[in-house]
């Protein structure tokens, strides 16, 4: 089956960017290298073409109710405007996907998930609309969208692009009617730096995205650089630091799960989790060494296997080797083991899975 495009997709062709495979899509993942495009978001302003992504709009008079039931975070009473990040699981405690949560008005809520996921995610979330009052819409088609990030993401969306921005707080999100349409732009972000998206028709996205590269106030990013700027600050990517076999328990995510809610699927396997431990968890590990670790080495404890890396990466901001892992729940925060990279062991230590400080908008 052939990949799918996003509406830029010619635009990143005719700049020379390198194309890959990437959750069903054809994506940039550079333009010119990851270390100039990832230092662009941290010092000045970055954007990425994000039209991947999938979004669902859920409607109807047991909107709230039903996404209460479907996802870990609690969206009860929940001002307009403000974002949520959680996770659907299985009944087992696995995870579905990850997502963010936009309330977008009474009953209205717009869902955000993972390219790779959409078509699993949309039956999903489907099978399990009986006994609510509600409508689901399938809008990914219709929607493009940008991330602007970098610390000068609020002037650039501001300035070039003309859309008010610098009000809205860390996760909140509006809308903006502007050029014939409703646009949603939203404070959130993947980087660990401050940062805008901005959701619209294929026809704004590709005249947003020509004036943001005329501007020259930002830099087009793949997501090569994506992965190394949401690794740094510990952020997951589902297949690695989330999947079917990873809950957010094990992943270190229970902050995002609200137990105290009455019910939502796979709350059950959580408390169990909670109550008595889970068998492995990930962790982050620092090389003492220059090597790199990949996913799926093997990390090990007094000669013993003990786990393996989810993601490694020599971090661009830091200079230092670096990797999360799923290793057994008995491996301490400042344990001693060693990553198995092409039949050498390399020694490290077990360390917090955040590796730099996120810089978000206050």
């Amino acid at each position: 089956m052939e990949n799918k495009r996003t509406c830029l997709y010619d635009k990143h062709v005719a700049m020379g960017a390198l194309i890959q495979p990437f959750g069903g899509f054809d994506m940039p993942i550079q333009y010119t290298s990851i270390i100039e495009e990832h230092q662009a978001v941290r010092q000045h302003c970055g954007v990425f073409d994000v039209s991947h992504m999938g979004e669902v709009y859920v409607t109807g008079k047991d909107a709230e109710r039903y996404v209460n039931h479907i996802f870990t975070n609690d969206v009860k009473g929940a001002p307009v405007g403000k974002i949520y990040y959680g996770m659907m699981l299985y009944p087992d405690g696995g995870t579905v996907d990850d997502l963010l949560v936009y309330k977008m008005g009474e009953n209205e809520y717009f869902i955000v998930i993972n390219a790779a996921n959409i078509d699993k995610d949309v039956e999903w979330m489907r099978r399990h609309t009986e006994g609510f009052d509600v409508t689901l819409d399938h809008c990914s088609d219709y929607y493009g969208q940008l991330a602007v990030q970098g610390p000068e993401a609020e002037g650039v969306v501001e300035e070039v692009l003309g859309l008010a921005c610098k009000e809205l707080e860390f996760y909140t999100c509006k809308t903006i009617d502007t050029a014939g349409e409703t646009i949603i732009i939203s404070r959130t972000g993947y980087t660990g730096e401050d940062g805008f998206e901005i959701y619209g028709s294929h026809a704004f996205i590709n005249g947003a995205w020509d004036a943001l590269m005329a501007s020259g106030r930002c830099k087009p990013c793949g997501l090569g650089c994506r992965d190394t700027l949401r690794f740094e600050v510990g952020l997951p990517l589902y297949g690695d630091e989330l999947s079917q076999d990873i809950s957010p328990i094990m992943a270190g995510l229970g902050m995002f799960c609200k137990l105290e809610k009455e019910e939502f699927i796979g709350k059950d396997a959580l408390v169990e989790q909670k109550a008595n431990g889970v068998a492995r968890r990930l962790r982050g590990i620092e090389l003492q060494a220059h090597a790199v670790p990949r996913h799926g080495y093997k990390v090990l404890k007094d000669g013993r296997e003990v786990g393996e890396v989810t993601t490694g990466y020599r971090l661009i901001s830091t200079d230092k080797s670096c990797a999360v892992a799923l290793v057994d729940s008995n491996v301490k925060l400042g344990d001693r083991v060693d990553i198995q990279i092409r039949k050498k062991n390399f020694p490290g230590t077990v360390v917090k899975k955040k590796f730099y400080d996120k810089h978000y908008h206050k």
